[in-house]
């Protein structure tokens, strides 16, 4: 099993603090705003082997997931992009799709309640946000996915098995298709958000849902972050071999 000190700071784009069982992962690029990197050793790579390590240590009763700053992630690092965001060789694919195999089966794996706030707009990977039990959204929050076709990629990573299962098939499909970017009043109409706050109270509002959670009895935490999984689980296994099979035969 894992222990805090083992992982703490083992993540440069991940900031791990933990207080009364509730652990939060800050994600981050040099202290601001999350830039999606894709190469070995990026926040690609950390968060598929942080989502393990938090899995792992049963001194974590809840969960909380955000960004920094006013947004959670908008851009791309093109300096830990595969082959500095030009063609991409088959070595940098081997890399990705090894990781992708295991970045959202870590994160669903995690066996306590997980709590995504989205402190601003998500336009990368919001995934990462959506997939948790609770999801709470500051106000001038949005959520897309403009990391896949609009880039002329194939979404076969995950986010087609994410947002067909939250928006349903048609609108799912419309929205990775079209780069449909939803703002956070709309997202909690469609049942992506539970809440929507300012973005000076998002945060505080997950510390307190996170104290309340922390009250039940470990067991009930954690069968019951299981039991809302497992559909999503048993997709993935189905679909995101498949998936990303397709998504490298399309680079």
């Amino acid at each position: 099993m894992a222990q805090l000190s083992d992982y703490a700071d083992k993540y440069r784009n991940v900031a791990i603090t933990r207080e009364d069982g509730i652990l939060q992962m800050r994600l981050h690029t040099d202290g601001g705003p999350l830039t999606w990197g894709a190469i070995k050793g990026s926040v690609h790579g950390q968060l598929t082997e942080a989502f393990h390590d938090v899995g792992n240590d049963l001194e974590n009763r809840v969960v909380i997931i955000t960004g920094t700053g006013d947004t959670f992630c908008t851009q791309f690092n093109f300096d830990e992009l595969p082959s500095g965001g030009t063609a991409m060789t088959h070595e940098d694919w081997y890399i990705i799709a090894h990781e992708g195999k295991r970045l959202l089966a870590n994160l669903l794996d995690i066996e306590m309640p997980m709590i995504g706030v989205a402190n601003g707009p998500a336009l990368i990977h919001a995934e990462l946000i959506a997939l948790s039990d609770i999801v709470l959204a500051a106000e001038h929050a949005s959520f897309a996915d403009l990391a896949h076709y609009p880039g002329n990629t194939v979404p076969g990573d995950g986010a087609h098995t994410t947002w067909l299962s939250l928006l349903g098939p048609n609108r799912g499909r419309y929205f990775l298709m079209m780069g449909e970017q939803i703002p956070a009043a709309e997202a909690k109409s469609l049942g992506i958000v539970g809440e929507v706050l300012p973005a000076d109270k998002v945060l505080d509002r997950a510390w307190e849902i996170a104290r309340v959670l922390v009250q039940k009895p470990d067991r009930v935490l954690r069968y019951t972050r299981v039991a809302l999984t497992q559909r999503l689980k048993k997709q993935l296994l189905d679909e995101l071999g498949y998936g990303l099979a397709l998504e490298g035969s399309g680079l």
